[in-house]
């Protein structure tokens, strides 16, 4: 059974948000997701006029990257990148938390949202403890085959 993408994104919660300026050089970030909707888009809140803003204005292409070590799990997504100056949408997630980087809070002019538009997300989930992992591993070697790593896929949204 495939997991469910929101309860692996919450579980998370960062991710690192990567983009791709006019010269083709990629960039990531940790980005701090702020809700997953009911059809998987992911919401994050963001300076209007950061650097990430201006890469996704011209190749609103994002990939978007949870891990969690401590579980074995781990999740990639590819998606669309959409700009979102609302404030009613910006009142619905908003969380009191995020003062921290917008002390202005809902009133900061430079507030904006990211929409990501989930295309594509692909698993890694081995929820085994990192010493049956790692046995699993000695096994393999030992008898001269390929570890199988636990279950990976992708997502059907």
């Amino acid at each position: 059974m495939d997991p469910n993408i929101q309860s692996m994104i919450n579980d998370v919660q960062v991710c690192m948000f990567t983009t791709v300026d006019e010269r083709g050089k990629v960039s990531s970030r940790p980005m701090a997701t702020v809700h997953v909707d009911e059809e998987n888009n992911i919401w994050f809140f963001t300076n209007e006029f950061s650097e990430k803003i201006q890469e996704v204005s011209k190749d609103n292409q994002v990939n978007l990257i949870y891990a969690h070590p401590g579980k074995n799990t781990y999740l990639n997504i590819s998606g669309i990148c959409r700009i979102v100056i609302d404030k009613r949408t910006m009142k619905a997630h908003w969380n009191p938390l995020m003062k921290a980087w917008f002390p202005g809070g809902l009133d900061d002019p430079k507030l904006c949202m990211l929409k990501v538009l989930t295309e594509e997300a692909s698993y890694w989930n081995n929820s085994s403890s990192k010493m049956v992992v790692f046995a699993g591993m000695f096994k393999a070697i030992v008898k001269g085959e390929q570890y199988k790593e636990g279950e990976t896929g992708t997502l059907k949204l």
